[in-house]
């Protein structure tokens, strides 16, 4: 921020290192304070200000919830080298120059600063302030932001340790007992970066009468705290679903993959904020709530070692998948209608059965008329009678 007024041409922060985009801690944050006057000023004090601050604010009915964590408190009184103070300590500033202050600082060590975030309900930020103070005249102030990103690494055995669970759910329809879906799903790690692919190994059952729809998405969660109270924020990243699952049939995804969009870091040292990640693999049925199973994620700073892209991760992954424990002794997966890139479903009339509540998912569809399929491409292993699904067995 640049300050200008009638005596005061010029008056900003200038850091060292313009394109340095973050800092992490143990890092030196330097620069100067740039100064170009009008007219004669006598400036009595510069003084700078590094502050690192997290607030949380948000309305609970009639009352405000504000809560305050400081991460960075640093002051300095600054001089001009090479122009001789006053007795009072005081300058001349004259114009045609161009005069520097210079100031530096660190920032404090790991484990004591949080990252830069901003939310819904609130943010951490770090910035500098700069005061010029003047006999008998209100103090200018200036200020910058600096970003600070700590490190996160997945590398470490907890994160790179497989993670899964199973879930089942009684579907009742007028409180009659209409069968039951389950799923069964595992990744084999938990700690991502931006850009790497989730490969997803997953069973999905079906013994209701309804058409049932596997889907999967990555979900972040902001949590706020402030005067005892919390406040929870879920946001849906990215998703991806998988075929509609009839009455009687089963489904399984071997290697199904989810990318990791661009999105800030995992934040969990932060007292009043805190920022955490889930892939969500669920069940929609219709009439019936969602059957979920959240997998924790962790979003790091630093990638996989020799996993230096998305491609590699999941070349990893889906080696593991061949021999997954969700294996149904199928062959590899056949092509699927999903490939065909003409949309079969706007041939037909079609009538809506049960709207998906997704929001951006498109409802399920039954059939007015008897409905074709254009032919399949080639596979010659699938030894499977299909019905309306390439990679769906009945359950046994």
């Amino acid at each position: 921020m640049v300050v200008i007024s009638k005596r005061v041409k010029t008056f900003e922060v200038i850091f060292s290192d313009p394109s340095k985009t973050f800092y992490c801690s143990g890092d030196k944050v330097a620069g100067k304070i740039l100064v170009e006057v009008a007219e004669v000023t006598r400036v009595s004090a510069m003084k700078v200000l590094g502050v690192g601050c997290a607030k949380v604010e948000y309305a609970k009915g009639k009352q405000k919830c504000r809560e305050k964590n400081e991460y960075l408190r640093y002051e300095e009184v600054v001089q001009l080298d090479d122009q001789p103070a006053d007795h009072d300590g005081s300058v001349i500033l004259r114009p045609g120059n161009k005069y520097e202050y210079m100031f530096g600082f660190e920032l404090p060590q790991q484990g004591q600063i949080v990252s830069s975030y901003k939310g819904k309900f609130g943010y951490v930020q770090y910035y500098v302030k700069a005061f010029m103070e003047r006999p008998a005249q209100p103090a200018l102030e200036c200020k910058k932001h600096f970003e600070v990103e700590e490190p996160l690494d997945v590398n470490t055995p907890d994160l790179l340790s497989p993670t899964g669970g199973m879930k089942e759910k009684k579907v009742t329809c007028m409180f009659i007992p209409d069968g039951q879906v389950s799923l069964n799903a595992k990744i084999d790690r938990k700690g991502f970066c931006e850009g790497e692919d989730i490969c997803i190994c997953a069973k999905f059952e079906n013994t209701c009468s309804r058409i049932v729809v596997p889907k999967a998405a990555i979900i972040s969660k902001h949590t706020y705290q402030a005067n005892g109270r919390t406040k929870v924020f879920r946001q849906k990243l990215s998703s991806v679903r998988g075929n509609h699952i009839i009455s009687g049939m089963c489904d399984a995804w071997q290697g199904k993959t989810i990318r990791v969009p661009k999105i800030k870091p995992s934040m969990l040292g932060c007292n009043i904020i805190r920022v955490e990640y889930a892939l969500m693999i669920y069940m929609h049925i219709p009439g019936s709530e969602k059957l979920i199973l959240e997998l924790p994620l962790v979003i790091g700073t630093a990638g996989l070692g020799s996993r230096t892209n998305s491609m590699s991760s999941t070349d990893g992954s889906v080696s593991n998948a061949s021999a997954s424990w969700v294996s149904l002794r199928m062959p590899s997966a056949p092509p699927s209608y999903c490939d065909v890139t003409r949309d079969c479903r706007l041939d037909q009339p079609l009538t809506p059965l049960l709207n998906d509540y997704d929001g951006d998912d498109s409802p399920i569809f039954m059939h007015a008329s008897a409905f074709q399929f254009p032919n399949l491409p080639a596979y010659s292993e699938v030894d499977e009678e299909f019905s309306g699904n390439a990679h769906m067995l009945q359950v046994c």
